[in-house]
Formats: structure tokens, C-alpha cells, sequence
């Protein structure tokens, strides 16, 4: 499984992380960090990525495009970038679950 983290993440979760979500990597490192949500979703859907995002506006996406691309939503306030590596890390399996689940669009992590 392969993550596109989105611009409101800090962009080094990609190497952090990448034992477990190995070809992850951050809108930055495709030139879409001030690209709006739907050419995100977009990139997403063409190269087989999750889309991990801190922005409701993807949970709202999934309802009306349904999936691919999936959505792993952080809904956490002001957070640490510790924080959000430590739910990605604790949460593997669910994630892992989710992926493989061909009937889920989004998944919530607080």
C-alpha cells in the first residue's frame, strides 16, 4: 500500500514511515503541494494511492466520487507531526484491513 500525503502533512512522513508504507510520498514531491483537492484526487485515482490528509474535504469526496482513490482521514486537531506518525504506526493493521477491504472509501483515525 502506497500513501500520497497531503499538503496539510508534514512531508517527511513519507521517509519516517517507510518501512510500512513503502513508494509513499508527499504532494510536494509530485509538484502538487498549492494544487486544489480534485487534481490531487485525481493524481491519486491514476497512480493507485492512498490519499492521507488532515482536510475534511476528501471525506466529503469520497462520498460523491466513492473510491478509488481511498482516504485515510486524521481527525485531529493541531497535532504534533510526532503524533500523526505514531496513529500511522499504532493504527498498521487497520489501515492494512482497510486497504484490503474493497467496499470501504474512507477510513477515520483520531
Amino acid at each position: 500500500m502506497k500513501f500520497l500525503f497531503d499538503q496539510n502533512l508534514a512531508p517527511h512522513l513519507v521517509q519516517t514511515l517507510a518501512s510500512l508504507y513503502p513508494a509513499s510520498i508527499h504532494v510536494r514531491d509530485v509538484g502538487l503541494e498549492r494544487s486544489d483537492d480534485q487534481i490531487v484526487w485525481n493524481y491519486a485515482l491514476n497512480h493507485g494511492f492512498i490519499i492521507v490528509t488532515k482536510d475534511a474535504d476528501f471525506h466529503q469526496m469520497s462520498f460523491v466520487y466513492g473510491h478509488p482513490p481511498k482516504i485515510v482521514w486524521i481527525q485531529r486537531g493541531n497535532c504534533s507531526t510526532n503524533e500523526i506518525e505514531e496513529i500511522l504506526r499504532r493504527r498498521f493493521a487497520d489501515i492494512n484491513m482497510f486497504d484490503a477491504d474493497t467496499g470501504s472509501a474512507f477510513l477515520s483515525l483520531k
